[in-house]
């Protein structure tokens, strides 16, 4: 398999963005400096925006949730939006806001499950917390991201002695028992309390006193890495989705002097459901587009003409073929890694896909020289949905869903293809050119 050097080096900088995104508050923090170093202008919601046509801008909601946009060189009345859709979280482990004890002297971290990972693949790695701290100052309150570089907490598995049939039936974990996690000797809980506290205050150089609440993940700190005999696939936690937020942010940030106004909007809690303040289910980008409106003075009509003319690309990963596990997949619709963008289609409207939207794709894909792949679900089993449907639903704009394919989707370390990557850049800069 021929890989190009660029190819390659587009797949280790989504790595790099990975590993250093280990919270959806770390990826927005990156995404908001990539694109302040490409001369994007931060906006804040709380005051009056002035924007101008071929400006570069971005916006983030809650730390978690950021939209970035070019505006157009035409009139959005006639040109509409070209909006790509992603999110930033993926599923995983959090940690409670009481979270440390002691069990016989060994400290140990509750956390709640987020989304659907495979909680068996969390045991036995070398995971650290990474989120943010807000902690109170003399003036008032402040919010610090954190990320504990080196491992501090475990799961251990129980030893097959213990567990005699796991290699048969499979390592079950429960979820309230089963996933506490180790990460040091306390006497007691007390104890255990103030090793965490004077970890997290030591981190971020203030008072252990002065931390009042948290957003933590537990995180693997096992580095991103390519992987097969020519180094074709690569291996990292939270491909789903930032693979997908990277692409992207690649695309939108080649994207020069568009006449269609161009959008990628990153949303948190996604694994969730979407229905938050800054998900895909909330008014982010609703307001953002509005205001976009009103900076033309457009009519109401007018906005709704705007619409009309708008396509919307979720983008979120999919799901490759395995070759151990034939009998789960739909048998006219393998998809392979490094073959292309696949375009996921559900009747039942998991996604938002239709065969006008799906056509549309491919076009883009055949004008980007990129291949692209068909996906659909089994039928007997259940399938799972994107902010697709949802801002389909929300804004009334023609949407379809893609994503790259990829193997493990929700284990704590999932695998893709090199060219993958690199195919879906390049089929994004063309939704935004066109």
């Amino acid at each position: 398999m021929q890989i190009s050097i660029e190819a390659r080096q587009r797949a280790q900088a989504l790595l790099d963005f990975i590993d250093a995104s280990p919270s959806p508050w770390h990826a927005v923090a990156h995404v908001k400096n990539t694109l302040a170093a490409q001369g994007f202008q931060a906006l804040d919601e709380r005051d009056a925006w002035q924007t101008q046509p071929g400006g570069k801008y971005f916006v983030v909601r809650d730390g978690g949730s950021i939209i970035a946009f070019v505006r157009g060189h035409g009139a959005i009345a006639a040109n509409g939006f070209r909006i790509t859709g992603a999110h930033t979280d993926s599923p995983g482990l959090r940690l409670k806001p009481k979270a440390a004890y002691s069990t016989e002297g060994i400290g140990q971290l509750g956390v709640e499950v987020y989304g659907g990972p495979i909680l068996a693949t969390f045991t036995d790695r070398d995971l650290s917390l990474a989120g943010r701290v807000t902690v109170k100052t003399a003036t008032g309150l402040n919010t610090h991201l954190i990320k504990l570089a080196q491992p501090v907490a475990r799961l251990p598995n129980l030893a097959i002695h213990m567990n005699r049939e796991v290699n048969e039936k499979g390592l079950a974990l429960n979820k309230q028992t089963g996933l506490p996690l180790i990460f040091g000797h306390a006497l007691d809980s007390e104890m255990a309390r103030q090793l965490l506290s004077n970890t997290l205050a030591d981190t971020l150089q203030i008072s252990a006193s002065d931390i009042l609440s948290w957003d933590l993940a537990l995180y693997d700190t096992q580095a991103g890495s390519f992987w097969g005999i020519a180094q074709e696939f690569i291996a990292d936690s939270q491909l789903d989705n930032l693979a997908s937020c990277h692409a992207a942010l690649e695309a939108l940030i080649s994207t020069e002097k568009p006449q269609a106004t161009c959008i990628c909007a990153l949303f948190d809690h996604e694994e969730v459901g979407s229905e938050s303040a800054t998900g895909a289910g909330g008014s982010f980008l609703l307001d953002v587009m509005t205001r976009l409106c009103h900076a033309e003075q457009l009519t109401e009509e007018d906005k709704l003409r705007s619409y009309a003319q708008s396509f919307f690309i979720s983008a979120d990963m999919a799901h490759a073929f395995h070759p151990n596990h034939a009998g789960s997949y739909e048998p006219c619709h393998h998809v392979q890694v490094n073959q292309g963008p696949v375009i996921k289609t559900n009747a039942n409207q998991r996604y938002s896909t239709d065969a006008i939207t799906a056509a549309r794709f491919m076009q883009l894909c055949k004008q980007a020289g990129v291949p692209y792949q068909q996906y659909a679900h089994r039928t007997d089993l259940g399938c799972g949905s994107t902010i697709g449907p949802i801002m389909a639903a929300q804004l009334g704009i023609a949407t379809v869903d893609v994503g790259n394919p990829m193997w493990a989707m929700h284990s704590i370390r999932e695998s893709g293809g090199v060219l993958d990557h690199s195919y879906m850049i390049a089929a994004l800069q063309q939704h935004y050119r066109s």
